[in-house]
């Protein structure tokens, strides 16, 4: 058991909640800017099918129950840069389309603590559709005290109890974000482990994200009678804790569920939560447990106690479903808070299929492997891998220079494949920093299996997103582009400009030259 001098606080109340929450208000969501806070792992294709597929099944469920007459509404906390939530839109959308059944209607609420965030989202491109749909509004919202939703296109307050329909919650990297109680149970009794801070004083003046990196931190214990008085809501699962467990650490909860009992009072019928973190749901996982880890990334994040999570909702009656297997990076678990939760058939399987037989964690294993074997890929296995992560435009990126030096040697329905999957991918495209990059290597491999007309559009795209990188480059492949489509006044128009900015540039001159002649 750790004790230096320094400032002691409780752990939940420690001035490091404090510290991340500043970094959040301060960038906004630039926080997310060159990936300085995780978000592909959690927002990236494949998991957004999963989701959309769990929330389909759900639909499904409620329509069968003859639940169609009211909206479903479901709510991102902690949304993010707002690519998950602008997928699983494109993906439910296209899932409904599809099926072409009844179902009740959905309403997609994106929230974050951060107002200059939701604004954010609310002026995004990419979200336009969406809004004019009537499918998706934002609210600002604090895990940590708020009851009540203030919409910020429909101009309503969602407040206890006006929804009719289960609430549909989805949780990503939040309960590892937000403060958590640090537990210690030892010879069957449990402590409180205070944070000391032994550098609080002394970094006052820095900014939060230097402040976390500088803190120097230690622990001290008391104990903490409270957590098993008959009283207490988590009486059961400490109880559990005191018999099972002995020198162990565990990060509790308390706050995230007491965000979930807030948001299940809004409806009337409960709510089903969808959440993926860092944390395991088995009571193994704590045993001898050490005191966490604090993982920095301009904020910070903690291990999420799926466990107590878990244990606590189903001793109210709800029904989890956890992977049989271990997870590796991420945990992705579904609890269905209604009443009736097993009749929830399609919700389950769709879990089944999606999370439990190949799902988010497995995939993100994968291609950890596959980014590193990409110089040794042919297209007949690059083509399904895309596939299969939903024709993520990050790994289009990585593997673009080889897909080009095998473009020669594709066959006519590989490059159909290639053509197919590069305008679904740009269908579902969440507008970030990346779209000039991801253009210009749209168009160029356009380019260079002759499709002329659809390297144009990309290439136009990379221009206009990118003014700063107006090159050559792009002017060239556009000026090539013209020629084969027989638009010669643009062809020319290209090619005098490539050679305005190098007069040297000689494939442009010989263009310019059999344009001319």
């Amino acid at each position: 058991m750790m004790h230096n001098e320094g400032q002691r606080f409780r752990f939940s109340e420690a001035p490091v909640w404090e510290w991340q929450r500043a970094y959040y208000e301060q960038r906004g969501l630039d926080a997310w800017a060159e990936n300085q806070v995780p978000q592909y792992i959690t927002s990236n294709p494949m998991i957004a099918a999963a989701y959309a597929e769990m929330i389909f099944g759900f639909l499904q469920d409620l329509a069968a129950k003859g639940k169609t007459s009211e909206t479903v509404t479901i709510l991102e906390l902690g949304a993010g840069v707002g690519r998950l939530a602008f997928q699983i839109l494109t993906k439910l959308i296209e899932l409904r389309n599809y099926a072409a059944t009844e179902l009740p209607a959905f309403r997609y609420v994106m929230t974050d603590l951060v107002m200059e965030n939701v604004v954010g989202w609310r002026n995004h491109s990419s979200m336009e559709p969406y809004i004019q749909q009537g499918v998706l509004d934002f609210a600002q919202f604090d895990a940590m005290k708020d009851t009540a939703l203030d919409l910020v296109v429909a101009g309503e307050t969602i407040q206890p109890g006006d929804l009719q329909q289960p609430l549909l919650i989805i949780a990503n990297y939040f309960f590892d974000s937000i403060p958590q109680e640090l537990l210690y149970v030892g010879e069957g009794q449990i402590y409180e482990c205070d944070l000391i801070l032994s550098s609080a004083e002394e970094h006052v003046d820095l900014a939060p994200s230097e402040k976390l990196k500088a803190m120097e931190i230690s622990y001290a214990y008391r104990l903490a009678p409270q957590y098993s008085a008959e009283s207490s809501p988590y009486r059961d699962v400490i109880s559990l804790y005191e018999d099972e467990l002995e020198d162990s650490h565990i990060l509790f909860p308390e706050a995230g569920l007491s965000c979930l009992e807030r948001l299940g009072t809004l409806s009337t019928a409960g709510y089903m939560l969808i959440t993926a973190d860092k944390g395991d749901h088995r009571l193994d996982y704590w045993k001898f447990a050490e005191p966490p880890e604090f993982v920095l990334h301009g904020s910070f994040s903690l291990t999420a106690n799926y466990h107590a999570i878990r244990y606590t909702l189903e001793q109210q009656g709800g029904l989890a479903c956890f992977t049989a297997h271990h997870y590796k990076d991420i945990n992705v678990g579904c609890i269905l808070m209604v009443a009736e939760p097993m009749s929830y058939v399609n919700t389950r399987l769709a879990y089944l299929r999606e999370v439990e037989r190949f799902g988010p964690d497995d995939f993100f294993s994968l291609k950890e492997w596959f980014d590193r074997q990409v110089t040794r890929m042919e297209l007949k296995q690059i083509l399904p891998f895309w596939r299969l992560g939903g024709y993520d435009a990050e790994f289009l990126i990585l593997c673009a220079e080889r897909i080009s030096d095998l473009l020669p040697d594709a066959s006519d329905e590989e490059m159909m494949d290639m053509q197919h999957g590069m305008h679904s991918m740009w269908s579902s495209y969440y507008v970030m920093d990346k779209q000039g990059e991801l253009a210009f290597i749209t168009g160029q491999l356009f380019n260079a299996m002759y499709m002329y007309e659809d390297a144009k559009y990309f290439l136009e795209r990379s221009m206009k997103a990118d003014k700063d990188k107006f090159n050559t480059d792009v002017l060239y492949d556009l000026a090539v582009c013209c020629y084969e489509l027989e638009m010669e006044e643009e062809a020319l128009a290209y090619a005098r400009k490539v050679l305005a900015l190098e007069p040297q540039h000689e494939e442009a001159g010989s263009l310019l030259e059999s344009l001319e002649g």
